[in-house]
C-alpha cells in the first residue's frame, strides 16, 4: 500500500498506524532516525510540514525532514533504514558527524544535508553506496582545514552512477585530490566552492567529459588551468573565482562552445584574452576582473552579443581604446572596465547598449567629450566615468536619463555649466569634484562660481513701439504657462517613481537581461499564470541555485502602471507570513527599449489554490485537499486578509482576491499573491473571500454554467443550508473524510462532528458574501471563528 495525505487526515489502516503517527509527530523531534527505524513495519506514508516518509514494500524508501528546526545529531540507527533510497536533511541546526553506518544504505540514491552544523571528516565508506548519485553537503562545518579532509574522495571513485557532488561551504582544507579525476564518468556538477582547498586543478580534469558545472572558487587553489579542460565540451559553467591561479587563460576554453558563465576573478591570471574565447558564442557572463592581464581588449571577445548579464574587466592593465565592437552588448546589463590604461574616445557605439543599467568606466586614460549617444541608455542607473581625461561640456541630456541614480564625472576636465534637471538635482546623487575647474553654476551645494551672462548686440526695434507691451506680454504668459506644465508633469513623475525607486533599493538589484535569462527568455513553457495586468513566469536565478515567480507587468494595459505603483507601495511596508514573499523589484528597458517593469518573487511549488479545487485531466490523480488542510488554507488567507486592514500602517485593500491568487508552499501554507484593483473597500475584499470559501468546499466555481441571472454561488449554498448541505459540498471531501470514518470506532459521533463543521464554514461563507456591505463579517472576527472551528473538528 503506498498512499498520501496529511499528518491530520483521516485514512489510516488501523488504530496501532493512527498511534504510530500521533507518537511520530511527538518524537520526531528527539530523534527521528530511532523513531522511524524502530517504527519501519509499522508506518506506510506520511507528510507532515516538510516531513516526508515513503514506504514501499513494508520498508522506508524515502526520508525528508526539511527546513523543521530540528537538532540533534544523526543516530547511529540510520542504518537499519536498508530500503532507504532517499534522504534529505536540508535547512535545520542538525550537528555531530555523520555515522560509519550510513555506508551500510547500499540502495541509498540521494544523500542532502545543506546547511545545517554538522562537523567532522566524511566517512571512508561512502564508497559502499554504489547506487549514489548526489552527495550534497552543502553549508555545513565539514572538514578540520587538514591534508587528508578530501581523501574520503578516493572512496567514491566506487559511485559509477554518481551525478552530483556539491561540498561548497564547510571547512575542507588540504590539496585537492588527483582522485576527483576517476569519479564517475556520469558526473555532472562538481562544487567544491568556499573551502579551504590548496594544490592546483588536477590535469586530467578533462577525464569528466559530462561535467556541465564546475566551481572551485573561494578557496587557495594555485597553479595554472590545465589544458585539458577544453575537452569538457559540455561544460556550461567554470567558476574559480578569488584563488591564487596564475599563468594564462588559454585559448583551448574557446572550445567549450556552450560556456554560458565563466568566471575567474581575483586571481593572478596574466597575459592577454585569448581571441578564440570569442567562440563561446553563448555565453552570458565573463568576469576576468582583478587579475593581472595586459594588452588590448580583443573585438571578438568584446563584441560577443550573447553577453547578457555581465562583463566584469576592472582592475587588469589593459591598454589601447575599447573597441567599438562593444556596441554588439545590445543585450548587456553590467559594463566594468575600470581601473586599466584604457586611452582614446568613449566609442558612440556604446549607445547601441540599450538595455545597460551599470557602466563602470572609470579609473582609465579616456579623453575626449562625453558622446551624445548615450542619451539612448535610457535604462542606465549608475555611470562612472571618473578619473579619466574627458573634457567639454556636461551633457545636459544626462539628467534626462529616467533611472540614473548615480553619476560619478569626478575628475575630468569638463567645463561650463553644470545641469540642474534630474539627477543633479540630488547633491548625493552626483560628483563633479576634482581637476572639473572650468564648471559653473549648477545646485547651490555645489558652491561653484555662477556662469557669466551672455550678452548681444544691440539691434534696431523690428517692431513698431505699439507692439513691444504684446511682444513682452505674451511670451511671459506662455512661459508661466510653459513652467506650470512643467511643474506638474515633473510632480506627477516624481509620485510616479519615488515608490518604485525606494522599493528597488530595498532588495537586490536585478536586471532585464537576468530576468530573460532566468525565465528562458518569457517562454511560454516557463508561464504558471496570467491576470488582467501581468503574466507570472518560473524563472531561476543563481544558476538554478534558486526558483522564483517572476510577474512581468502588462505595460500596455490601461491602469497597468497605476497597479505597478500601488504594489510598489503596497510591498515597502507588508511583512506577514501568509503574504507571498517579494525577493526583488526590476523597473528598467527592454532589449526593444520599452518599459519594462516586473516582481520577482518567491517560488511557489504546490502551485495556487486553483489548481487544487479545479486540477485540469492532465494532472496528477490523487492531488485532493482534505478537509483539514482547506480549513488552514482558508484561516491562511483570512489572517492575511486581518493583517492588510488592521495592522499596517495604513488600511491595505486586495482588490483581487480568488483562488488564483492563493499560492501554497511546500507544506500547503498559503501565501495571499497581491493584486490591486481600481475600487478599494475592505468589505469588498470580504465579499470576495465569502465567494471563495465557498468555491473552496463547494467546489463550485462562481461562474460556473449553472449559475445565470440572479442565481449565483452564493443563493446555491444558502438555499441548501442546513437541510440539504451534504448535497452541495464537494464530494471529493466528503469521501475522503467518510473512508476515514468507517475505520473509526466512534464514527457515529465523529459523522455529527464532520457536519456540524461543514455547515458552519458555509454559513461563514454565506454571511461574508452577504449582498449588504454592513452585514458581511469583519476579517478579524473570520479568523477567530474559523480558529473555533477548526479546534472542534479537532477536539
Amino acid at each position: 500500500m503506498n498512499c498520501r495525505g496529511s499528518v491530520d487526515a483521516a485514512g489510516f489502516t488501523n488504530e496501532t498506524d493512527r498511534q504510530a503517527l500521533l507518537s511520530f509527530k511527538e518524537l520526531i523531534q528527539e530523534d527521528p532516525f530511532a523513531v522511524l527505524s524502530s517504527w519501519n513495519d509499522s508506518l506506510n506514508f506520511c507528510e507532515w510540514k516538510g516531513i516526508t516518509c515513503g514506504r514501499q514494500h513494508q520498508r522506508v524508501t524515502a526520508l525528508w525532514l526539511v527546513s523543521q528546526n530540528l537538532v540533534g545529531s544523526v543516530s547511529p540507527q540510520i542504518g537499519r533504514l536498508t530500503f532507504l533510497r532517499e534522504h534529505r536533511l536540508d535547512h535545520n541546526s542538525f550537528h555531530g558527524t555523520i555515522p560509519p553506518e550510513i555506508g551500510q544504505l547500499f540502495r541509498l540514491q540521494s544523500l542532502s544535508l545543506f546547511n545545517n552544523s554538522f562537523r567532522g571528516p566524511i566517512p571512508s565508506n561512502m564508497g559502499n553506496l554504489r547506487d549514489l548519485k548526489t552527495l550534497g553537503l552543502d553549508g555545513n562545518r565539514f572538514g578540520s582545514n587538514k591534508l587528508d579532509d578530501l581523501s574520503f574522495i578516493g572512496s567514491l571513485t566506487n559511485c559509477t552512477n554518481l551525478r552530483k557532488l556539491i561540498l561548497s561551504k564547510n571547512q575542507f582544507g588540504g590539496v585537492l585530490p588527483g582522485s576527483i579525476t576517476n569519479l564517475s564518468s556520469k558526473l555532472e556538477t562538481l562544487w567544491l566552492g568556499a573551502n579551504k582547498i590548496s594544490g592546483s586543478i588536477p590535469q586530467e580534469i578533462g577525464n569528466l567529459n559530462n561535467l556541465y558545472l564546475l566551481k572551485i572558487g573561494h578557496n587557495m587553489i594555485s597553479g595554472s588551468i590545465p589544458e585539458s579542460i577544453g575537452k569538457l565540451s559540455k561544460l556550461q559553467q567554470l567558476r574559480i573565482v578569488r584563488n591564487n591561479i596564475s599563468g594564462k587563460i588559454l585559448s583551448s576554453i574557446g572550445n567549450i562552445t556552450g560556456l554560458s558563465y565563466l568566471a575567474a576573478a581575483e586571481n593572478m591570471l596574466e597575459g592577454s584574452i585569448p581571441a578564440e574565447l570569442g567562440n563561446c558564442t553563448n555565453l552570458q557572463a565573463l568576469d576576468l576582473g582583478i587579475n593581472r592581464l595586459t594588452g588590448v581588449i580583443p573585438e571578438q571577445v568584446i563584441g560577443i552579443s550573447s553577453l547578457s548579464v555581465a562583463l566584469y574587466l576592472e582592475l587588469n592593465e589593459f591598454t589601447g581604446p575599447l573597441p567599438s565592437q562593444v556596441g554588439n552588448l545590445k543585450n548587456l546589463g553590467k559594463l566594468s572596465i575600470s581601473g586599466n590604461k584604457l586611452t582614446g574616445e568613449i566609442p558612440s557605439a556604446l549607445g547601441n547598449c540599450l538595455v545597460l543599467e551599470y557602466l563602470y568606466l572609470h579609473g582609465n586614460f579616456l579623453d575626449g567629450a562625453i558622446p551624445s549617444s548615450l542619451d539612448q541608455l535610457k535604462g542606465i542607473q549608475q555611470l562612472d566615468l571618473s578619473q579619466n581625461n574627458l573634457s567639454g561640456p556636461i551633457p545636459e541630456f544626462l539628467g534626462k536619463l529616467p533611472f540614473m541614480r548615480l553619476l560619478n564625472l569626478s575628475h575630468n576636465m569638463f567645463e561650463g555649466e553644470v545641469p540642474k534637471v534630474g539627477v543633479f538635482n540630488n547633491i548625493s546623487a552626483f560628483s563633479v569634484v576634482g581637476k572639473n575647474m572650468k564648471l559653473c553654476g549648477g545646485i547651490g551645494p555645489l558652491h561653484l562660481p555662477a556662469c557669466p551672462i551672455k550678452s548681444s548686440k544691440k539691434n534696431k526695434r523690428p517692431f513698431p513701439d505699439k507692439m513691444i507691451p504684446l511682444l513682452i506680454t505674451l511670451p511671459i504668459v506662455l512661459l508661466l504657462a510653459s513652467l506650470f506644465l512643467i511643474f506638474y508633469r515633473l510632480k506627477k513623475s516624481q509620485q510616479r517613481t519615488s515608490s518604485a525607486s525606494l522599493l528597488e533599493n530595498q532588495y537586490p538589484k536585478i536586471t532585464y537581461a537576468e530576468l530573460l535569462h532566468a525565465t528562458n527568455e518569457f517562454s511560454p513553457s516557463n508561464l504558471i499564470g496570467e491576470g488582467r495586468y501581468g503574466s507570472v513566469y518560473k524563472g531561476s536565478l543563481n544558476s538554478g541555485e534558486h526558483i522564483v515567480a517572476v510577474k512581468v507587468l502588462k505595460l500596455q494595459e490601461r491602469g497597468a502602471n497605476k497597479s505597478f505603483m500601488a504594489e510598489c507601495d503596497v510591498l515597502r511596508i507588508l511583512r506577514h507570513r501568509n503574504l507571498i514573499k517579494i525577493i526583488t523589484v526590476c523597473s528598467s528597458l527592454d532589449f526593444k527599449g520599452k518599459d519594462f517593469k516586473a516582481f520577482v518573487f518567491e517560488f511557489m511549488p504546490n502551485g495556487s489554490l486553483d489548481s487544487w479545487l479545479h486540477p485540469t485531466q492532465a494532472e496528477e490523480q490523487g492531488s485532493n485537499l482534505n478537509l483539514v488542510q482547506r480549513l488552514s488554507i482558508a484561516i491562511d488567507v483570512a489572517s492575511a486578509l486581518d493583517y492588510i486592514h488592521h495592522h499596517c500602517e495604513t488600511i491595505i485593500c486586495h482588490c483581487d482576491l480568488k483562488p488564483r491568487n492563493v499560492l501554497l508552499d511546500d507544506d500547503l501554507c498559503a501565501h495571499v499573491e497581491y493584486g490591486m484593483g481600481e475600487e478599494a473597500s475592505t468589505k469588498a475584499d470580504m465579499y470576495s473571500y465569502g465567494i471563495m470559501l465557498l468555491e473552496m468546499f463547494t467546489g463550485k466555481r462562481p461562474t460556473d454554467n449553472m449559475f445565470i441571472d440572479n442565481f449565483s454561488l452564493h443563493n446555491y449554498v444558502k438555499f441548501a443550508l442546513p437541510d440539504r448541505m451534504m448535497e452541495i459540498v464537494d464530494s471529493t471531501i466528503i469521501l475522503e473524510e467518510l473512508e476515514g470514518l468507517n475505520k473509526n470506532r466512534h464514527g457515529e459521533g465523529e459523522f455529527a462532528k464532520l457536519k456540524s463543521c461543514l455547515e458552519s464554514i458555509l454559513q461563514l461563507g454565506v454571511i461574508c458574501s452577504a449582498e449588504l456591505p454592513h452585514e458581511r463579517m469583519d476579517s478579524g472576527n473570520v479568523v477567530k471563528e474559523l480558529h473555533r472551528i477548526r479546534k472542534d473538528y479537532n477536539g
